[in-house]
This record gives C-alpha cells, structure tokens and sequence, in this order.
C-alpha cells in the first residue's frame, strides 16, 4: 500500500503542469510579475534616481543602458494590462511619470528638435503608438490617442514608399535613413494603429485631419502589401523584411512579426466583417503552433530584442483565441496551447520569491541573478494574456 500511494504522488508530481489553473492563479501570477517589473526595473525605484522616469533595460540597477527605445513602449503596456485587469493605483500612478520620461530618455529624440518622441526606427515610434493608443483606450484621457494620431500621421504614415517603384511597390520603411528596407515590423504595426485609429475614431472625437475612412483605407493597404511580400500564402510564414537590394529575407522568421500580421488581420476582420483576415490570422498561427515549438514550448530567448518577441506574439494571439467566430476546434487548439506554454513557464520558468522570468521555459533565474527587461516583459505578457484568455465550452 505504502509503494502505491508512493506511486500515486510520483506520478502527481510529474504531471503537476497538467493540473488546470483557475483565474484567481493567474491573476496572482500577472500580479506578482507586474509588481517585480516596478520592483525590479522602473528606474525611480531606486535610491538616488528619482526622477528616473524610465524602465532599465536590466534589473536591480544591472543595465541602464538608454539605447533602446523600444522596450519602453511594451514596458507601459504591460502597466496597462496590469491597470485593466486590476484597477490598483500603482499602475496608474506609473503612466504620467512614463509619459515624461519616455520622451525625455529616447536616445534619438534631440535629432528632431520638433518631436522628443521621434525616432530613427519607424517600427520603435510605432510601438510607442500602440502603447499611447492603450493608455487612451486605459483612462480616457485624451492626450495618448491625440500623440499617437499625430505620430502616425507625421512620422509613420510619410514613410509609405512610392507604389510604381520596382520592386517594392510601397511598404513602410524600417528605418528613416534606409529608405528602401521594408520590413515587417515596420508595416504590421503601421497596418494595426491605422485599424485602431480608424476603430476608435469616434469615440476619441477626432477632429480634423484625415477622416475615419482614410485610415481604414491606409490600414487595409499596409496589411495588402505585407500579405503580398511577407507572407507565406501556403504556410503562413511572415517574412523579416524585403531589403535595400530588393530580397525578400526569408530565412528570417520571428514570433513578432507573426504577431502582428495576425493581429492586423483581426483588427481588420472585426472593422470589415471579410472573414479571409481571419483566415490569414489562422494560418498565421498556425505556423506558430505547428512549426516553431520543439518539445512543447518555443524558443528559449534570454536576452535582447528577441527577448521580447514571444510575448508580441501572445498580445494578439490570445485575442485571435477568444474571437468567437474562429471555429470551435481552432480554437480549442490555440486556447490549449497558449494554456501549456503559461503553466510551463510558471511552473518552471519564473522565480517564485523574485517572481523575474529570464527567458528560459524551464529554468528560473537565481535570486541574485541579473535579468533582462525584455524577457521578463514576454513572461508578464503571457501571464496578462492568460487572465483575459475566455474559456472554453465544448
């Protein structure tokens, strides 16, 4: 009897990951992550540096580099998704200090005296916008929203390259200063924030300008001409970029940009009803799920950019997932993975006492051990992706 019961909690043990979660867990999970991402990386928490506005780019202090813009903007929308899902005033309290920090720490912003916001890298001013469209779409105040239009309508927009030009026939460029690079992290977020402003034009009260009609126009173009490029119509591949010499750069596939396209594609489905975005998202999804995960999770990604691709890919993926017209066994599938990849990850990825995510699926970070902002912010997407993720009925 004693090595049966033995048995019985081997094999409990084992498959614990298997054991289903319930709300109020991933709920203490987001929690506890957003709190360690204030604790550990938001600049003013730290004795001497009060008016740091600003996430470090490594925690406790262990990397305050200003030379990435970007991470910022993923930063905030974490604050967002925590403030959503929540309520709490520590959140909140985060967003006018980051308002005034962000723009004051971009390492490129005194190059054009007439916006601290802007940037060499099209892609970083627009995950900016998509950030300050979420604060907007957060609080109701209406300065976000009216920074992100004017962003877009100065800075991002103006970079659509001219539609008769061999052989890019248009595309939003990459980079102000490499004009023909067009990539996809330029153009799926061009294509969402031109879906977003066009889905929130009345309700921001937007006056003058381009109307709600030129900026769903603009949307279904960037996404037209990233499905034609970029897009893998058979697999549902999204391609890196289509370079200065005119080469599509294939062997270049990210998390990210799968993202986005698939989040453009919904955006777009929801705005325009045509049911072949959401097949696009599917499919692009689907390569996701199918190609690349090795033994059950995707990659590793400690450190860097690519840190934070995964969790990109989770902001749209887990929206995909809850659209209740995507049929029934899709979605199952993609709820039942999204599911496995989460309680890997905070079963074995996250430090229970520091609650820091470095990276790795299945291996957590020491307690002393410096950690990098943007894996630890693809670790709080997901578990942020988690508490809104519906269930399932079937």
């Amino acid at each position: 009897m004693r090595f049966i019961l033995t048995l019985i909690l081997v094999i409990a043990t084992s498959f614990g990951c298997l054991a289903k979660k319930d709300k109020a867990y991933w709920n203490k999970m987001a929690d506890g992550m957003s709190t360690a991402l204030i604790n550990n990386f938001w600049g003013a928490n730290f004795e001497g540096y009060s008016g740091r506005y600003y996430f470090n780019y490594g925690s406790n202090l262990s990397n305050m580099t200003t030379e990435h813009y970007w991470p910022q903007a993923h930063a905030m929308d974490v604050m967002v998704d925590a403030y959503m899902r929540s309520g709490k005033k520590t959140y909140k309290d985060i967003f006018p200090l980051w308002w005034e920090g962000a723009p004051k720490y971009n390492f490129a912003g005194k190059k054009n005296p007439k916006d601290p916001w802007w940037n060499d890298f099209v892609d970083d001013m627009e995950w900016m916008v998509l950030a300050q469209i979420r604060m907007w779409e957060a609080t109701g105040e209406k300065q976000y929203i009216n920074k992100a239009r004017q962003m877009y309508d100065d800075w991002i927009w103006p970079t659509w390259g001219p539609e008769d030009e061999f052989p890019w026939y248009g595309g939003i460029t990459w980079k102000t200063d490499v004009s023909k690079s067009k990539n996809a992290c330029s153009n799926g977020p061009a294509a969402l924030i031109a879906a977003r402003l066009c889905r929130f034009y009345n309700d921001a009260k937007f006056t003058g300008g381009k109307s709600r009609d030129a900026y769903l126009n603009q949307a279904i173009k960037i996404y037209t001409w990233e499905k034609n490029v970029l897009f893998d119509r058979e697999t549902g591949a999204v391609y890196d970029n289509i370079n200065k010499e005119g080469r599509i750069q294939k062997r270049w596939i990210f998390t990210y940009n799968i993202g986005t396209f698939l989040g453009a594609a919904h955006e777009l489905y929801l705005l325009t009803g045509d049911k072949q975005y959401l097949q696009d998202a599917t499919l692009a999804a689907t390569y996701v799920t199918d190609r690349m995960t090795r033994n059950g999770v995707l990659s590793d990604a400690t450190s860097g950019d690519g840190g934070l691709f995964h969790g990109i890919f989770f902001r749209y993926f887990v929206k995909l997932i809850n659209e209740e017209t995507l049929d029934i066994d899709t979605r199952k599938k993609f709820h039942d993975y999204l599911t496995s990849l989460a309680t890997t990850m905070a079963e074995k990825g996250v430090n229970p006492r520091t609650m820091l995510y470095a990276g790795r699926w299945r291996q957590a970070p020491a307690d002393d051990q410096p950690v990098g902002l943007t894996p630890h912010l693809t670790g709080c997407m997901l578990m942020e992706a988690m508490c809104v993720l519906k269930p399932i009925n079937k």
